[in-house]
């Protein structure tokens, strides 16, 4: 959903909504060992500020930044982006240990608890292309592990309807200052309180062992 309001006032509000619910799914059976200290994964699933908080609360996250990713510099902004003519998505840019979370992992966390991944080109009442569950794999084995895993929850119907995750190619690009950390930030906002802590609060209870 699109907000008709002066500048002041859509900063002040949530810019999008997802899913508050989550969904146990079994571990990837194809995964890879990685001792390197620091990997990055891109994943779009509707509102990054949910998205975002959710992966803040996982172990072995280093860092998460809110941004768009599908298109190019120049529309990689809000007010461009909402106008759901620029390729990008709402998109999340994780830095993790992979020591001690996998790739696999964190798609298990993404496709269970971060979005739903029936939803196409929308999540929950916000709708256009990006809000589009996507991965952007950054190497050719996150590729193939993404392509494994998709087939994985789709041969086992994990969802009660078709998994629509596009594997997609595309630089990811900050979103501006105010929307990083938002939930964080702004524990009380309306639409992070109504949306976003649910979803955080059931990720939590369906993977503790994953949750710091």
């Amino acid at each position: 959903m699109k907000w008709l309001l002066p500048a002041l006032a859509l900063a002040a509000m949530p810019a999008c909504a997802s899913a508050e619910h989550a969904v146990r799914l079994p571990a990837p059976t194809f995964d890879v060992i990685d001792t390197a200290k620091s990997r990055v994964a891109v994943f779009a699933g509707g509102c990054f500020w949910g998205v975002e908080g959710v992966f803040e609360a996982v172990k072995g996250v280093k860092s998460v930044t809110s941004g768009y990713a599908g298109g190019t510099a120049t529309t990689a902004n809000y007010a461009d982006v909402s106008s759901e003519r620029t390729r990008h998505a709402e998109a999340v840019r994780i830095v993790y240990d992979p020591r001690i979370i996998s790739y696999g992992t964190l798609l298990q966390i993404h496709f269970g608890a971060a979005h739903d991944p029936t939803q196409l080109n929308r999540q929950g009442p916000d709708t256009g292309p990006s809000y589009r569950s996507a991965i952007f794999p950054q190497s050719p084995a996150q590729r193939q592990i993404a392509a494994a895993y998709l087939a994985q929850l789709g041969k086992a119907k994990s969802f009660g309807a078709p998994i629509v995750t596009r594997l997609e190619t595309g630089a990811f690009f900050p979103a501006e200052e105010h929307h990083q950390d938002f939930m964080r930030r702004n524990p009380n906002n309306g639409y992070i309180l109504r949306w976003d802590k649910p979803k955080l609060a059931a990720f939590r209870a369906t993977y503790p062992a994953l949750a710091r």
